[in-house]
């Protein structure tokens, strides 16, 4: 089992700044990847930004420019940090991570955190 809790979120104006963080624990050995979704009120939820084991990262082309995904295997955490905020970048903020479990590629969600940018 992998177990997240998503911290960081809150309410800013347009053009600020916030830092998302995931905190992972259990078996966090088996993680190979983790990833930041999102879901707005009325929207399908979408990928936001992705970082594999090795680092590798991926964004999603609305936050190019503007996010940057990081993480620290020491601490299990994986980050978002998010500049130049949109109202439309307001949403729920979940985590997910992508562990192998006897050799079967298993999701465990965290419960979110809230964004809100205000125009």
């Amino acid at each position: 089992q992998v177990r997240l809790v998503e911290s960081g979120g809150g309410l800013v104006q347009a053009g600020g700044s916030l830092r998302l963080s995931c905190q992972a624990s259990g078996m966090t050995d088996k993680i190979k990847s983790m990833v930041w979704y999102r879901q707005g009120s009325g929207k399908q939820r979408e990928l936001v930004a992705s970082i594999t084991k090795l680092g590798d990262t991926r964004l999603a082309d609305a936050v190019k420019g503007r996010f940057t995904i990081s993480s620290d295997n020491r601490k299990n955490t994986a980050y978002l940090q998010m500049n130049s905020l949109k109202h439309e970048d307001t949403g729920s903020y979940l985590c997910k991570a992508v562990a192998v479990m006897v050799g079967v590629d298993m999701d465990y969600w965290g419960k979110g955190t809230l964004v809100t940018v205000t125009p």
